[in-house]
C-alpha cells in the first residue's frame, strides 16, 4: 500500500503557469484525446451538475498556447461520457442522461443533430468505450443495470449483457484482446466479459462499497484497476482474483475515474470527489508521485495523450478543462499534500462530503455525484445513502430504484 505520509511544505503552483485551460460552460464529465490526432480532444459535459438540463459535446484543438473550440453539439439531456471512434477519425460517441447513445460527426456543421441516436437503455447511459482492437464496435453501460454492444452500422444493439444487480458505472475494453471488456457496478463487483457470450466469464467482489471506475493496464492483459467510494484503488491480477495484489490509498473521497498511462506499465492516474487528481508510480517506494489540485470542484474526467508522453487532460464540475505535461511539474515528493480540507464538513458514509454540493435531496431528480446520506435512490454514483457495514457483518443491501 502507499504511504499515507505527505510533505506539508508550501505547495508551489509554478507548474500550473504552463497549463492550458478551457471554459466548458457546462460541468465537465468526461474527456478523451483522439486516437488519430495528437491535438484533438473531446469533452462531454452536463448542465447544472448533471441533475437536470442539457448536455454539450465539445471537440477541441490543443494548440501550443491555447485550447480552441472546433465544434460543439448540444443534447437534450446531460452527457456523462464520450469516446472517439477507433475507425473513423471524425466520429465521437457520447452517453446521455436520457439513456441514448449519440454518434456525432465532428466535421459536420456546428450545432447539428447527431448522425445516429441509439435508444435502447431504459435509464441513464453512463459509460461508453470503443473497442481498441476490433475497432468496429463499442460498449455502453447504464443505470438500467445492463451493458450493450453496438456497431455504428447497425440500428440495434448486437447484444445485451444483464448480470449486474445495480447501476453500471464504467466499462472498458481490454487493450490487446479483441473480445474482452470489463465492467464495474454499484453491486460492488468487477466483471470480465467476452462479447460473444451473454454471461460474464469472471466476477470479482472488488470492494465493499460501490465501484465507480475501472481501467485495464495497457501493457499487462491480466491487470485491471478499480476505484470505489471507499476512497481506494485496487489492482487486480485476473489470474489470481482471490484478493487485490495492491491497494493505493491517498484520496479523501470517492475515486471517480482511473486511467493507466499509455507509456508506462506501472503508472496510472486517478480523479476524485476530493477535487484532486493523483498520478501513481507503482514501481516507486512511495507510489503517490503527484497530487494536483488545480480544480475547485469534483474532478470526474481524466485522460492521457497517447501521442505526447506525460501529457494529460482533466475536466471538472468547476467548468474548466485543463491540459498539461507532467514534465513541467516539481519532482515527485515536492508537491503532494493532503487533499484540501472541506471546512465544516464531516465524512459522509460513502466517502463524500455530506450533501454533495449542499443541495437538499429532491425526490425524482438526479443528485450531485456522490451525495451521500440520501434516503432515496440517487441518480449519481456514490450517492446511494448506504451506511458502512458493521464489524464482521454483512454488506448493506443494495437499494433498488422504483420503476
Amino acid at each position: 500500500e502507499t504511504s499515507t505520509t505527505h510533505d506539508l511544505r508550501p505547495h508551489h503552483h509554478s507548474w500550473t503557469s504552463s497549463m492550458l485551460r478551457f471554459r466548458t460552460v457546462f460541468n465537465g464529465y468526461s474527456v478523451e484525446f483522439s486516437p488519430f490526432d495528437e491535438t484533438k480532444l473531446a469533452c462531454a459535459s452536463a448542465q447544472h451538475y448533471g441533475i437536470i438540463g442539457n448536455g454539450r459535446q465539445y471537440v477541441l484543438d490543443v494548440l501550443e498556447r491555447e485550447i480552441v473550440q472546433l465544434r460543439s453539439f448540444d443534447a437534450r439531456d446531460g452527457l456523462y461520457d464520450c469516446s472517439w471512434s477507433e475507425e473513423n477519425e471524425s466520429h465521437v460517441v457520447a452517453a446521455s442522461g436520457d439513456g441514448s447513445i449519440k454518434l456525432w460527426d465532428t466535421m459536420a456543421p456546428p450545432g447539428g443533430p447527431p448522425l445516429k441516436s441509439f435508444e435502447e437503455h431504459t435509464h441513464e447511459a453512463y459509460s461508453v468505450d470503443w473497442n481498441l482492437v476490433r475497432k468496429d464496435t463499442f460498449i455502453s453501460g447504464s443505470w438500467d443495470d445492463t451493458l450493450k454492444l453496438w456497431n455504428p452500422r447497425h440500428p440495434r444493439s448486437l447484444r445485451t449483457f444483464h448480470e449486474h444487480q445495480y447501476c453500471v458505472y464504467d466499462a472498458v475494453w481490454a487493450p490487446r484482446i479483441p473480445d474482452l471488456f470489463a465492467s464495474v457496478s454499484g453491486d460492488y463487483t468487477l466483471k470480465i466479459w467476452d462479447q460473444n457470450n451473454n454471461r460474464s466469464i469472471q466476477t470479482i467482489r472488488a470492494h465493499d462499497f460501490e465501484v465507480l471506475c475501472v481501467d485495464w493496464n495497457k501493457y499487462n492483459e491480466n491487470e485491471v484497476a478499480t476505484g470505489s467510494v471507499d476512497k481506494t484503488i485496487r489492482i487486480w491480477d485476473l489470474r489470481h482474483p482471490e484478493r487485490a495484489i495492491s491497494q493505493l490509498r491517498g484520496h479523501n473521497y470517492a475515486v471517480r475515474r482511473l486511467k493507466y498511462s499509455p507509456h508506462s506499465e506501472s503508472k496510472l492516474a486517478s480523479a476524485s470527489y476530493d477535487m484532486s487528481l493523483v498520478v501513481w508510480e507503482r514501481a516507486s517506494e512511495d507510489p503517490l508521485q503527484h497530487r494536483m489540485d488545480h480544480h475547485s470542484e469534483f474532478v470526474v474526467g481524466l485522460d492521457w495523450n497517447m501521442f505526447v508522453e506525460d501529457q494529460m487532460a482533466s475536466c471538472s464540475w468547476d467548468e474548466t478543462l485543463c491540459v498539461w505535461n507532467l514534465r513541467n511539474m516539481p519532482p515527485p515528493g515536492m508537491g503532494h499534500r493532503p487533499p484540501p480540507a472541506m471546512a465544516g464538513m464531516g465524512m459522509g458514509p460513502t466517502g463524500m462530503p455530506p450533501g454533495g454540493h449542499g443541495m437538499p435531496p429532491m425526490a425524482g431528480v438526479r443528485h450531485p455525484a456522490g451525495g451521500p446520506g440520501m434516503m432515496m435512490p440517487s441518480r449519481q454514483p456514490g450517492g446511494l445513502g448506504m451506511m458502512p457495514p458493521g464489524p464482521g457483518g454483512p454488506p448493506p443491501p443494495v437499494p433498488r430504484r422504483p420503476n
